[in-house]
């Protein structure tokens, strides 16, 4: 077992008797309707605070026995968009992925670098030129610059246009041998699902620990991305059941979203969620995706700031963080 596996059982559990805790208030509060002394509710109440800290002991000795670290206690205050630094008026939060929940980044940056350098080194072939003469796509300030955060086909476009090279559009039913900007698109998809076969994918720990936290908390919890592969990162990285909707590169095509930094996905993920903009949170990685959320009037940006980047100088968000989890409360950890 490590510290996540043992997190996740505490969260469980105190969400069980948090959730007991709440029947039995309103149970008190009902008394026209059901018929508990008030000395019965109070019994109740004084076994499942006894039961709190039964729990907190076991779980207490099983971190000590298998060496790991409980974060979440049964005991203590329960957790509040105030106590997560969102304030008392934010109902739901919309996540990026790359970078904010996951480090699914790297993945696509090494996926486009494959994709792209096996085609540049076949179109310099044909021309006559060195592959070597020409400068081959890098997963650091190329994926940055043209790729992170926008759809595949947009990505490939861009990058091309950088190189002074203009593909036919194609279809999206084109293979990944088919040179076209979808074919590259396909190509890269390919790549992407090997690698998530072969190294599968992280989520940061404490972004895990803040959705578990947020959940605690009844915020309402989507994802905005637009990759395709949303739902397959979001299942290997432990993350799918910790979320309430998914608002991905192929809702996105399906119901023409523009992508950041238009508003459109941003606030398909508030419709969903049944919360208005304005009191909404959410948490970005791009300039694109906080004038994304700005655009829409999202009461709360976040930006998250991962690495040393020009995003906090240059950003119009309320906050910057460099991970998300320093905005949970010291009394939550």
């Amino acid at each position: 077992m490590n510290d996540l596996q043992l997190d996740a059982l505490a969260f469980r559990w105190r969400r069980t008797l948090d959730t007991t805790a709440d029947s039995l208030s309103q149970i008190g509060r009902s008394q026209q309707t059901l018929h508990f002394s008030p000395a019965q509710l109070h019994r109740w109440m004084s076994e499942l605070e006894c039961e709190r800290g039964t729990a907190d002991v076991e779980l207490e000795r099983l971190a000590r026995t298998t060496h790991t670290r409980l974060h979440r206690h049964m005991q203590g205050p329960r957790a509040t968009g105030t106590l997560l630094g969102l304030g008392s008026s934010v109902e739901a939060c919309v996540f990026d992925l790359d970078g904010v929940l996951t480090a699914s980044a790297a993945l696509h940056a090494a996926a486009w670098r494959e994709t792209f350098n096996e085609f540049l080194a076949r179109h310099h072939a044909r021309a006559g030129g060195h592959y070597d003469s020409w400068p081959p796509f890098d997963a650091g300030d190329d994926y940055w610059r043209y790729i992170h955060g926008r759809p595949r086909i947009d990505g490939a476009r861009r990058f091309l246009a950088s190189r002074g090279i203009r593909l036919p559009a194609g279809t999206p039913d084109d293979l990944p041998d088919v040179e076209t900007d979808w074919g590259l698109a396909a190509r890269k998809n390919e790549v992407l699902q090997r690698d998530l076969r072969e190294q599968g994918v992280r989520a940061y720990e404490g972004s895990i620990r803040f959705l578990e936290l947020a959940g605690e908390a009844q915020l309402g919890l989507a994802i905005v991305s637009a990759s395709a592969n949303t739902l397959e990162i979001l299942d290997r990285a432990g993350l799918l059941l910790l979320v309430d909707q998914v608002v991905d590169g192929n809702v996105m095509r399906e119901e023409h979203l523009r992508p950041k930094p238009e508003p459109d996905s941003v606030l398909a993920a508030c419709q969903r969620l049944g919360v208005q903009p304005a009191a909404v949170a959410t948490f970005e990685t791009t300039v694109e995706g906080i004038t994304a959320g700005r655009s829409a009037g999202i009461g709360r940006v976040i930006a998250v700031n991962r690495s040393a980047s020009s995003l906090s100088s240059a950003s119009t968000a309320d906050v910057v963080v460099s991970a998300v989890e320093e905005m949970i409360a010291s009394e939550l950890v």
